[in-house]
């Protein structure tokens, strides 16, 4: 996964190595076309000069013919020959390639060459004059070393204006982020994000604004509905099971009325128990358990297991227990005997017959494990009504509690499975 930045930072960079590679025959012409047209030039001021300098010298005839048979040793790559035309050419360039006899190389170059006829005490001579043209392999190496040198240089760059960019530019988005990874809705506050001169984050800080805003409303609506509900429904409800209660102590109930009823009050105690854990959570998140005391857990646990017997040794669970002798937290007493009270009931109601729970406690955290045969989703078990059955009374709000009891005080809580053991661990 690599960073925003760097997205269009590497297309940046292949497409300046393209263009740059691109530019190495480009280069290439010109500098040649440039080249061989100083060359020409060159070659046209020789020719001015040999011109002027006969006309100025007015050489004698016998001088002239003496001159030409030693020209070519007077002057190296140049010709000057009697011509049998009556009239005056225009002049003409081009390229040829042959040996070149005065270097010691065998290879063969390039000549830029230049034909004139020239008018000497009247007489037209033909001069022609070759230049050696630079070597097209050299060029174009000092060419490519020159773009690489450079596309380094512009890589370097790019790096560093990169780096500097993404600090200044991208501290307010970074800034929005933390703010962000910070926020609890249950906190019910608001966030406030830094101003910005960027017109795209200063949207994006706008728009989360409200949409925060908006979650806190609705959120609070959620909280306050299920509340007022279930504060409600607790009165019904228990005018509900007293009314079955004395329904069953009635002795004109036939077989099929009693049955019916002991049908009616088990979802009923399912309904009677969901009521009380969303007034528990409502409470929870209200934070209306504000008193906090010293506590020792390891005293919670064996009060609430001495509670819990009845149902362990109904189903013939073996428990195990290896906790310190004292062990002091500092929280509610009526949250931590919630967090202990869901976590062995859960071991024991998902629990075999002559089964095991394990209790231990190691380096600040608390393993409450027990068998089992199938892992359970570990995205979804902390979720609420996610164990839910129409054949029990089981609310499927226990493990949500315990998680929003541990993100209370900022504990942590994980669940694993293995060797045929479902691990709840509380890290204090």
């Amino acid at each position: 996964m690599s960073k925003l930045l760097n997205k269009p930072f590497k297309a940046f960079t292949i497409y300046a190595l393209i263009i740059l590679a691109c530019s190495i025959p480009v280069y290439y012409l010109a500098v040649d076309f440039i080249w061989l047209d100083e060359l020409d030039e060159h070659n046209q001021i020789i020719k001015e000069r040999i011109e002027n300098s006969f006309n100025n010298a007015k050489i004698e005839e016998s001088e002239l013919n003496i001159l030409l048979k030693n020209w070519d040793r007077l002057q190296p790559n140049t010709t000057l020959t009697p011509s049998y035309l009556s009239v005056l050419k225009p002049d003409s360039t081009y390229t040829i390639t042959k040996q070149n006899r005065y270097v010691e190389h065998n290879e063969i170059d390039r000549f830029r060459v230049l034909s004139a006829y020239i008018n000497i005490n009247g007489k037209l001579y033909h001069l022609q004059i070759e230049t050696n043209i630079e070597e097209a392999d050299e060029t174009m190496l000092a060419i490519a070393v020159v773009t690489l040198l450079f596309f380094a240089l512009l890589v370097i760059g790019f790096i560093l204006l990169n780096r500097r960019i993404a600090k200044q530019i991208w501290r307010p988005f970074r800034n929005t982020l933390e703010k962000l990874k910070s926020f609890d809705l249950t906190t019910q506050q608001t966030v406030s994000f830094d101003k910005t001169d960027i017109e795209e984050f200063e949207e994006l800080n706008q728009s989360l604004q409200k949409l925060i805003a908006k979650n806190i409303s609705v959120y609070n609506q959620q909280k306050t509905f299920i509340e007022n509900a279930s504060h409600e429904l607790q009165t019904p409800l228990a005018v509900l099971k007293s009314k079955l209660d004395l329904l069953l102590q009635n002795k004109n109930l036939t077989n099929e009325q009693s049955e019916i009823i002991n049908a009616i009050e088990l979802p009923l105690s399912r309904v009677s128990r969901i009521n009380k854990n969303l007034l528990l959570l409502a409470k929870i998140e209200n934070k209306q358990f504000s008193v906090v005391e010293n506590i020792e857990l390891t005293e919670v646990i064996n009060e609430t297991l001495e509670l819990l017997i009845d149902y362990t040794t109904a189903k013939q669970i073996t428990v195990d227990k290896n906790l310190p002798e004292k062990l002091a937290l500092t929280c509610n007493k009526t949250l931590l005997e919630i967090l202990i009270s869901n976590l062995l009931i859960n071991s024991i109601v998902h629990n075999a017959e002559n089964g095991k729970i394990n209790i231990d406690f190691s380096g600040r955290t608390l393993t409450v494990s027990n068998t089992g045969k199938i892992a359970l989703d570990n995205k979804k078990i902390f979720e609420r009504f996610i164990v839910s059955s129409s054949e029990t009374a089981n609310s499927g709000l226990g493990l949500a509690i315990v998680k929003e009891i541990c993100n209370r005080y900022q504990w942590q809580i994980n669940y694993t499975f293995q060797n045929n053991l479902h691990s709840f661990s509380v890290q204090f």
